[in-house]
């Protein structure tokens, strides 16, 4: 099996068998809705809210090895807990808390990726968002890759609705008319 396969199903029965809210996003999630490229680790968003944060934290590192030294502090500053799955995979686990990774999480669907291999992702739209919010060259190809495969399946008034207080809050308004300009470009002739 794929070592990202791997590391990604033993973080997901994880948190299945805890009942916990996440959805896998990064690079396996843009396997599933855009152009796929290679990748190290494994991304993940878990909902954990603000102040709730500590027992997840806690009982994710009873499992799973850090990557850094004093995880917990490192995952209190960053909102982020940098852990190590049992094959060596690293896996970023984000630590949900805003009302949009709330829904990114709850609109989140399971894809079967290859025979006994299915992974709950986030949505293409909510990958955008996220995408689009990181701002960084690699997440624009990305989101060309995503707008090109999925055409006119995308859901335009949702991905406005999500992104531009995302924007407003960075103040970044720019990243709502690149978006848009990338939208026609790739859907022009």
């Amino acid at each position: 099996m794929n070592p990202l396969f791997g590391a990604a199903l033993e973080v997901q029965s994880f948190m299945q068998e805890r009942g916990w809210r996440f959805c896998v996003i990064g690079g396996l999630a843009l396997a599933r809705w855009g152009e796929p490229r290679a990748t190290q680790d494994v991304d993940i968003t878990l909902f954990a809210g603000f102040g709730a944060e500590e027992p997840y934290v806690a009982e994710l590192l009873s499992r799973f090895p850090a990557r850094v030294s004093e995880p917990a502090e490192f995952a209190r500053k960053n909102r982020v807990l940098l852990l190590r799955a049992a094959n060596g995979v690293p896996v970023d686990l984000a630590l949900g808390g805003i009302p949009f990774e709330e829904q990114a999480v709850r609109r989140a669907t399971p894809f079967e990726f290859a025979s006994g291999v299915s992974l709950v992702t986030c949505s293409a739209e909510d990958l955008i968002v996220l995408k689009c919010f990181a701002d960084r060259e690699q997440d624009w190809l990305d989101v060309r890759g995503i707008l090109v495969r999925q055409g006119g399946r995308l859901d335009w008034r949702y991905l406005r609705e999500q992104l531009a207080p995302l924007c407003e809050l960075k103040a970044a308004p720019q990243i709502l008319h690149r978006l848009e300009q990338l939208r026609q470009a790739t859907e022009s002739p």
